[in-house]
């Protein structure tokens, strides 16, 4: 199935340093998988814009990008992201990043990006995530006692974000899942 199928109209703009192909998930509502396939920065930004506006236009809230034959991301790529975050939060949508590369994964925890996204290793993972994330209780999750992978002190988390750690001082992420990163 081509893109015009799945968005009418959405190849009439084309660049050639990303290109973008889309695949409908038919099993979860509002949902598509965009494949990314080159790189993002700060000149063909606004074309990755444009074409993602007019999927979420169009009415797929549920977004998950395919990173796994994407190169390069720069910080106004990363922006992008966090605008169409912006964009589905409040019509009860999400952006899952699957397959991300370790160079462009490390781009987004550099400028402390890699909490705010859903970050999956496979299609499947992201489809279940869609399928419980509508259903699943955020607040059993916090407030979390964990152990601070470094010294071991035992910590407390009321909600996800950054913070150090008061033992050793080493700057920590837990997520909305409550897992807890190096950060």
């Amino acid at each position: 199935m081509n893109n015009n199928a799945i968005i009418p109209g959405f190849d009439e703009e084309k660049d050639d340093s990303l290109k973008i192909r889309l695949e409908k998930i038919s099993e979860i509502e509002n949902c598509v998988v965009l494949y990314l396939n080159g790189y993002i920065d700060t000149y063909n930004s606004s074309f990755f814009q444009k074409r993602v506006s007019k999927v979420v236009e169009s009415g797929y809230t549920r977004l998950v990008f395919n990173c796994g034959a994407l190169n390069y991301v720069s910080s106004t790529g990363i922006g992008s992201f966090t605008a169409f975050l912006k964009t589905v939060k409040p019509k009860g949508g999400d952006v899952v990043l699957l397959e991300i590369q370790p160079k462009v994964y490390e781009v987004f925890q550099l400028l402390g990006f890699s909490q705010f996204f859903n970050i999956k290793d496979s299609l499947a993972d992201s489809i279940q995530f869609f399928k419980t994330s509508g259903t699943e209780v955020k607040s059993e999750v916090f407030p979390k006692i964990f152990a601070c992978p470094i010294c071991s002190k035992k910590l407390k988390a009321t909600k996800a974000g950054r913070f150090r750690c008061s033992e050793c001082k080493t700057i920590l992420a837990i997520d909305n899942n409550g897992q807890v990163f190096l950060g």
